[in-house]
């Protein structure tokens, strides 16, 4: 009877359906249940192919069978409404093909531990190929639902065999589907290709070996779209993020193409400075210098250092893109090691930018990049480099401080240190790597003013600068005591005592006691 009334007049299951949809927190199996009870699954469904003429409905039915599927209750109903799903993948409606996208992600997490039922039930009713289909005809929002889909299929053995056949299947081959839909499609079957690429290292195996990657490659060489070709960069540096993708990367053509796009002057100047950060993420990785020459590495910054050589002052984003990106690649020791040798060393820009209060190269983000060379950011034992890079660091910070009013490179950490609180935070960090040098401990110890501003827990009010200072000021203290010369000089020992009582007190202001004062009300007076 109330399958009837619901067909007859859709309004309270309507009503209902809104409810379920909206309710705050999650839905459990219990509500799923009753719901259900009430209105059941072939009612809603029939409802909502009907199309009734009422406002709403269609959206409405849809996020509250979307929210039922999500319940162990409703995703436990899916597999005898396959026919539901197929047709679903394949309606008019992006909404219902959104929903149907998503139906097929709930099978899945269900069936997580029964991936041949949930595989079997993908190849009977030809999920797949209305999945791919779905990728490059739907909506952003109907593609990565698929996305999330397939990614979830690639997590068992099972869904890798449908989604990378043993025998190479025309409908569902990536490479086939890539080049036969628009360029919308492509970038879209590649945005897939790098997502199953992250599952495992065992899909992305699968991907270098089906030579997938070189749809990337094809696309940047090509290069006639920039748009296409901004996006296929994006897609890169979500590769470059991806754990073992900086091994697969590395076997691949990617990291010479990268170089020619730097290397570019008429290429846009937004390409280039994508193809620099990539670089920098690739870089920052240790092991990539374990598969690639280091004559190929040289080139790879060199051409980062020749675009710096040729920026103009008005190319501020670019020039400050290709400054990060050479601190990114500092983070990794055998990456600053590379770019503080030869008689040039790459990063003499970013030493010069990081103390340049007039141009555009003063970013807080710069002074960042120095930290990562300087070796903050790297593990305890690996922040001092070898004594040709260390000395080739001393020499460029001595270079620009006797190119300043400054003179000497403690004039320069002090002038720099005076400045606002954001510009302070990576100062501190700068100083917390480089002070692991002797040089850089005497510069710092021969200014009072800074020991001052690093033990006084009131120079910042706001936790992460706190937390910053405090650790500039052990950073300090940790190489005073290690340094025989100077923890020995008697001259020094108030440094090291204000030093062991900042770090004491710990990074958070400590407010002196005050005595409790009366409090005369107002109305008390009266």
């Amino acid at each position: 009877m109330s399958e009837e009334l619901s067909m007859e007049d859709p309004t309270r299951l309507l009503e209902a359906a809104s409810d379920f949809a909206h309710h705050p927190g999650v839905q459990n199996d219990a509500a799923a249940r009753d719901f259900l009870n009430r209105f059941p699954l072939p009612v809603i469904i029939n409802v909502l192919q009907t199309k009734f003429d009422v406002p709403g409905l269609e959206n409405t039915l849809t996020a509250c069978l979307e929210r039922l599927f999500k319940t162990k209750f409703g995703a436990s109903l899916i597999p005898q409404y396959m026919p539901f799903v197929q047709v679903g993948l394949q309606a008019d409606s992006q909404v219902v093909r959104s929903l149907a996208c998503k139906t097929v992600t709930c099978l899945l997490e269900d069936l997580d531990n029964h991936t041949d039922v949930a595989a079997r039930l993908i190849t009977e009713y030809n999920i797949y190929p209305l999945l791919l289909d779905c990728l490059v005809n739907g909506t952003e929002q109907v593609a990565a639902a698929v996305m999330d889909a397939i990614k979830k299929l690639a997590g068992s053995p099972e869904g890798m065999e449908i989604i990378f056949p043993s025998a190479n299947e025309g409908a569902t081959d990536l490479r086939t589907l890539a080049a036969q839909c628009s360029s919308l499609g492509r970038v879209r079957v590649m945005a897939l290709v790098v997502k199953l690429f992250s599952v495992s290292r065992s899909a992305a195996s699968t991907i270098y070996r089906l030579n997938l990657l070189n749809l990337l490659e094809a696309e940047i060489t090509n290069a006639d779209d920039t748009l296409v070709t901004l996006s296929v960069l994006e897609l890169l540096y979500e590769l470059a993020e991806i754990e073992h993708g900086t091994e697969f990367c590395s076997k691949t053509n990617l990291l010479q193409l990268l170089t020619s796009i730097i290397s570019n002057n008429s290429m846009e100047s937004i390409l280039r400075s994508r193809a620099m950060m990539i670089i920098g993420r690739l870089l920052s990785k240790e092991i990539i210098y374990s598969f690639i020459d280091e004559p190929c590495l040289k080139t790879v910054i060199s051409a980062i250092d020749g675009r710096l050589g040729s920026l103009e002052s008005s190319d501020r984003d670019e020039c400050e893109t290709a400054l990060e990106a050479l601190g990114h690649i500092g983070s990794s020791i055998s990456g600053a090691k590379l770019l503080l040798s030869g008689s040039s060393p790459p990063a003499r820009h970013v030493v010069y930018a990081a103390f340049d209060r007039q141009g555009p190269q003063g970013h807080v983000r710069l002074k960042h990049a120095l930290r990562n060379i300087s070796g903050e950011t790297r593990s305890e034992n690996n922040i001092i480099l070898n004594s040709e890079a260390e000395e080739s660091l001393r020499r460029l910070v001595y270079e620009v401080a006797y190119g300043s009013s400054k003179l000497t490179p403690s004039g320069l950490f002090l002038s720099v240190l005076q400045q606002d609180s954001e510009i302070r935070l990576a100062v501190y960090r700068m100083i917390s790597g480089l002070v692991a040098q002797s040089w850089c401990l005497m510069e710092i110890c021969s200014k009072q003013e800074i020991i001052n501003m690093v033990t006084d827990p009131s120079t910042e009010t706001t936790k992460i600068g706190m937390e910053a200072r405090y650790n500039c000021c052990k950073a300090i203290h940790n190489s005073f005591i290690l340094s025989s010369k100077l923890s020995t000089d008697p001259a020094l020992a108030a440094i090291d005592a204000k030093l062991q009582e900042a770090i004491g007190m710990g990074p958070y202001l400590v407010r002196k006691h005050v005595e409790a004062q009366p409090v005369v009300m107002t109305a008390e007076r009266f």
